[in-house]
C-alpha cells in the first residue's frame, strides 16, 4: 500500500489538556488501497480538524490508524468514547455483497475487521460511539445492516467528472431523534462527497437524517449514544457551529462515561475495603 499520509501530518499543533474531560479513541484510515494525492489531502485536512476539535472541547485522544493492523482493537473499551472517521469503501462481503462494484475504491477488509472489533468492544463497555462518513457506514454494518454499493443518481451527493468532489447538500434531520436535539434544527447544509450510503438499517438503529432524494444521511440507536452521520462536519468549508455541536455532544457523552466508570471503580474499591475489614465475609461486587 502506498503511504501518502503520515501520522505527523494530521496531528494538530495544539497542547492536549493536562486534565482532559474525556480520553477518546480515534479510529482513522490515513491510507487505503489506491489512495491518490487528492484523497490524501482530504484525509489529512479532515483528520487534523477532527483531532483539533476534540482538543478545543477539552478532550484528549489516541489516534489509531488502520493503515497497518491494530495491535488490540478490543482495547477501544478502555477509552471514554470511540470516534470513527472517513476513508475507503467498506468491503461488500461484510454485508453480503459478493461482487465488487466498478466504482468502489479503497477497500481493505482487514481494516474493516479491525474497525468492527473496536466498535464491538466500545459497545460492550457502554462507551459512546460516533461515526463520520465511512465511520457511519461501519456502525450500520456492525449492527447487521447493508449499504448501497453505488448511488446511481449521485448529483445531490458528490460532484460529477471534472467538478469538485464535495458539494453543499441540504440534509433533513428527523424530528425526535438524538441528532435533532444535538443540532437544534430540522435541516443542515452538509459537506458531502459520497457514492455509497446506508441501505437496510442495522439492528436497533433508526434513520436520523435523510437527503432530499430519500438517501439515509444519519443513523442512531435511540437508546444510547451510537450515532453516525454520512456527511463531513470536520470539513472546515462547512458550518463550524454544526461541527462543534456534534463533537461537543460526543465529548460530553464520553465525559459522562468517564465519570460513570470512575464511580463504578469507587464502589468496587469501597466494597473491597469493607470485605477486608470483615474477614471471612465474601465480597459480592
Amino acid at each position: 500500500m502506498t503511504i501518502r499520509v503520515r501520522r505527523e501530518d494530521v496531528i494538530p499543533n495544539l497542547p492536549v489538556p493536562s486534565a482532559p474531560r474525556a480520553h477518546v479513541c480515534v479510529l482513522a484510515s490515513l491510507n487505503f488501497p489506491g489512495i491518490n494525492e487528492h484523497d490524501a489531502g482530504l484525509v489529512t485536512r479532515f483528520t487534523r480538524t477532527a483531532l483539533a476539535t476534540l482538543v478545543e472541547l477539552g478532550a484528549s485522544y489516541e489516534l489509531w490508524d488502520t493503515t497497518t493492523p491494530l495491535d488490540d482493537p478490543s482495547a477501544a473499551a478502555d477509552f471514554d468514547g470511540l470516534l470513527l472517521l472517513g476513508g475507503g469503501d467498506v468491503d461488500g462481503s461484510c454485508y453480503g455483497v459478493c461482487e465488487t462494484h466498478p466504482n468502489s475504491y479503497g477497500i481493505d477488509l482487514r481494516a474493516d475487521r479491525d474497525a468492527f472489533a473496536a466498535i464491538a468492544a466500545a459497545e460492550a463497555a457502554e462507551r459512546p460511539v460516533f461515526g463520520i462518513c465511512r465511520g457511519s457506514q461501519l456502525l450500520n454494518v456492525a449492527r447487521g445492516g447493508t449499504l448501497v454499493p453505488d448511488i446511481a443518481d449521485y448529483t445531490l451527493h458528490h460532484g460529477g467528472p471534472g467538478e469538485p468532489v464535495f458539494v453543499d447538500e441540504p440534509v433533513d434531520i428527523m424530528p425526535g431523534t438524538r441528532l435533532a436535539s444535538i443540532l437544534g434544527t430540522d435541516r443542515v447544509i452538509a459537506r458531502n462527497g459520497h457514492h455509497q450510503a446506508v441501505d437496510t438499517l442495522g439492528h436497533g438503529l433508526v434513520v436520523a437524517a435523510r437527503a432530499l432524494d430519500g438517501i439515509t444521511e444519519g443513523v442512531e440507536d435511540p437508546g444510547k449514544f451510537y450515532l453516525g452521520v454520512q456527511w463531513h462536519p470536520e470539513d472546515e468549508d462547512g458550518p463550524g457551529d454544526d461541527r462543534m455541536r456534534l463533537f461537543g455532544a460526543f465529548v460530553t457523552a464520553a465525559e459522562r462515561s468517564r465519570r460513570g466508570t470512575a464511580a463504578e471503580r469507587s464502589r468496587e474499591s469501597t466494597a473491597a475495603e469493607r470485605s477486608r475489614e470483615r474477614p471471612g465475609v465474601a465480597s459480592q461486587v
